[in-house]
């Protein structure tokens, strides 16, 4: 049996307010479908942007996996990134945060 899983648009709308609170601006570039879109997020930092989506470790607990090997890369990167990943998922939600780091309580998968 699957663990319960929590509304993508309730896990955006945390991760909005909680990166808010540590006075980091985010925005939704993409609205996903509202249950069970998958996210992929984006940090425009000084060097560039980086990328991660939702995944799990041979463990199964859940994180995030930085896109692109964890490299900051430009805009034309960035964007091809988010293409394939609303083709494998048309549901995915892109949110970005003007921040170095994820700025919300998170764990990044090796």
């Amino acid at each position: 049996m699957e663990d319960p899983r929590l509304k993508s648009r309730l896990r955006v709308q945390a991760m909005l307010r909680e990166a808010q609170a540590r006075g980091v601006v985010g925005t939704v570039l993409r609205r996903g479908d509202a249950d069970a879109g998958s996210l992929v997020l984006i940090l425009r930092g000084r060097e560039g942007l980086r990328l991660f989506t939702e995944a799990q470790d041979q463990t199964g607990r859940k994180g995030w996996l930085a896109g692109a090997n964890g490299a900051w890369v430009d805009q034309a990167a960035a964007d091809a990134y988010q293409a394939r990943r609303v083709d494998i998922d048309p549901d995915c939600w892109v949110v970005e945060f003007e921040a170095e780091t994820l700025p919300f309580t998170a764990r990044v998968l090796p």
